[in-house]
């Protein structure tokens, strides 16, 4: 089972991005963040064509989740914990795998800055609320994948040039410790699982030619419990999606399972 995740930056505008990936790729799952745009909006015909089901958490303008399937999958739709936060952040599904099912979450973690703005508490109480919810869904001890864009720089080696970070939200130190917290609980970095190397990057910033030098972070995670760590075969950074013509500042990063 071929499990992806990818923050395509609009998906109404980078819908053929979206589906020459399917294509090319075909994950079984693909988990997408930032589509910025309502449900209707979403682009469910020409992605239901290439044989996937739909699943989607969405709002006007920003955020924004998605779940694509080849499987039929059971869905809910939100991170439980603050009933008043209206941010399409999250989506999870149950899908069938086999005999078995896999449970997939689909997240977009905020940003957190500026930092000395009540952006960045918003960010810390997320990130509390999906532990919390990580507890729970560990609890039922299955194959469970967190996959998204998570805004965390979990080590220095996930970023080009650490200095420049230090006082960004994506690497503070805040952020990291709850980070960290999130695999104390038992899950497992995907990528981390199989390699120690530096430069691995899932994200260049569109500005100061970050892309052609290489000036990368490392944001998009893939995080799995024992029950699909066990089954981890490979872990893929599509770098390559960065080169195509105005591409989301993200890539897609996937993990195959067994």
């Amino acid at each position: 089972m071929q499990i992806a995740t990818w923050n395509v930056n609009s998906v109404r505008q980078r819908t053929e991005h979206l589906l020459r990936y399917l294509k090319d790729v075909g994950p079984d799952v693909l988990c997408l963040q930032e589509i910025k745009c309502v449900d209707e909006a979403f682009p469910r015909l020409e992605v239901e064509a290439l044989g996937y089901n739909v699943a989607t958490h969405g709002q006007k303008g920003f955020n924004g989740v998605a779940i694509l399937s080849k499987a039929p999958p059971e869905v809910t739709r939100g991170l439980p914990g603050d009933p008043s936060d209206e941010h399409a952040r999250y989506i999870e599904a149950i899908i069938p795998d086999g005999a078995g099912v896999v449970r997939v979450a689909c997240l977009y973690l905020p940003n957190g800055n500026p930092p000395d703005t009540d952006k960045y508490p918003y960010k810390l109480g997320w990130m509390d609320r999906l532990i919390a919810h990580a507890k729970t869904l560990l609890a039922y001890e299955e194959p469970l994948v967190f996959a998204g864009d998570y805004n965390v720089i979990p080590d220095a080696r996930d970023a080009y040039d650490p200095a420049a970070w230090v006082n960004d939200a994506l690497f503070l130190p805040e952020t990291r410790a709850r980070f960290r917290t999130l695999l104390n609980l038992g899950l497992t970095d995907a990528l981390r699982a199989t390699t120690d190397d530096a430069g691995l990057y899932t994200f260049w910033d569109y500005q100061a030619g970050a892309w052609q030098r290489n000036k990368g972070i490392r944001i998009d995670h893939l995080l799995l419990s024992p029950q699909a760590a066990d089954r981890l075969l490979k872990v893929t950074i599509d770098k390559e999606r960065r080169a195509e013509e105005k591409p989301s500042d993200h890539v897609p990063i996937r993990i195959d399972l067994a």
